[in-house]
């Protein structure tokens, strides 16, 4: 659980006797790619913690699949509804890699909040972390150009251009797959230019040393 472990104490620094507590209650899954973890509209009292893998949650608007997040090692995935009011989530899990998780029950977690004082303040601390991300997300959407916000997606997740779908990358970022694959296509000759700037000027500095 190396990665679990890490992106845990990412958060807040969790003893080992507490994390043993943790693990106690958790159940190992190995799921293929392309599995529905979570489906929207179903209770799913659970919470999972990525050791390998990556997938997205999406919600659905008028039969469009919405991408409104992506998880990998080190993450926890949930429906936020089935969480906080044990109520079916709207929230749909998809598995984009082959992925091993494991799985709590959200009445272990709880009932593990009230008498371990660590492990509450991860809930606490990794919670608040991921709304503010979400409210700072969702403002960026409504404020922030195409291109900027493409480009923080590269500076905080650069992993996500590698392991997920164009379009899935698209929804997320509130545009078109036309509009993401031209901001590609220029990100990737900007970094031809550069590397053929930084060959080159490599090559005249062997030269000049030699003579």
């Amino acid at each position: 659980m190396e990665n679990i472990i890490k992106g845990i104490r990412q958060y807040y620094p969790v003893s080992d006797s507490s994390l043993e507590v943790l693990f106690s209650y958790m159940k190992k899954m190995e799921l293929p790619k392309k599995h529905l973890l979570i489906h929207g509209g179903v209770l799913d009292r659970h919470v999972y913690f990525i050791e390998k893998g990556f997938c997205r949650s999406y919600c659905l608007r008028d039969g469009e699949e919405i991408t409104i997040w992506f998880s990998r090692e080190g993450d926890i995935t949930f429906a936020m509804k089935d969480l906080y009011h044990n109520q079916p989530g709207y929230e749909y899990v998809e598995l984009l890699e082959d992925c091993e998780l494991y799985a709590i029950r959200i009445e272990d977690l709880n009932q593990i909040y009230e008498t371990n004082i660590e492990i509450a303040n991860w809930g606490r601390v990794i919670h608040q972390e991921c709304l503010l991300y979400m409210d700072i997300h969702h403002i960026n959407r409504l404020y922030l150009p195409a291109k900027e916000r493409y480009e923080q997606l590269l500076r905080e997740q650069p992993d996500v251009i590698h392991r997920a779908q164009l379009g899935y990358i698209a929804s997320f970022l509130g545009m078109t797959p036309q509009h993401l694959s031209r901001l590609l296509s220029q990100s990737l000759i900007f970094l031809i230019y550069v590397n053929f700037y930084i060959t080159r000027k490599q090559y005249f500095c062997q030269r000049i040393q030699k003579n």
